[in-house]
Order: structure tokens, then sequence, then C-alpha cells
């Protein structure tokens, strides 16, 4: 049963990080590292992270406008 819960869980944060890159994506901006991070999957009830993962300071910049933006 807990490989089933696993699973389910590895594909929701999958599906996660897919929403999060295609709404990057609208606005302009793109983390290359956005991804599930393994590590999280290790245990034996894994609790999916999803790692944002590093990224330039221009894209940071674009990141921070458009979340200032939509704070108005």
């Amino acid at each position: 049963m807990t490989v089933v819960r696993s699973a389910e869980r590895l594909r929701a944060a999958e599906e996660v990080v897919a929403q999060l890159r295609s709404g990057l994506d609208t606005v302009s901006v793109t983390l290359p590292s956005l991804r599930v991070d393994v590590v999280s999957l290790a245990s034996e009830a894994p609790y999916p992270l999803v790692d944002l993962g590093r990224c330039n300071l221009d894209t940071a910049l674009r990141l921070a406008a458009v979340l200032q933006g939509l704070e108005k």
C-alpha cells in the first residue's frame, strides 16, 4: 500500500512542477532547476519536495517583479 501512496505523491509533485513551470512560462520566467527533489523520495514514507533550484540574478529580478505586480 505504501508503494501506491508513494507513486501518488510523486505524480502529485510532478504535476505541481508542471503547473509551476507553465505558470512561470506565461510571465517569461524560467527556473532551469525546477524539479521534484529526488532525495526527498528516499524515505520509507516519502513526502516529495519541489526544488525551485538556483537561478541567475536576471531571472530572480524578473520573478520578483512578477510577484510584486501580483500584490497590487
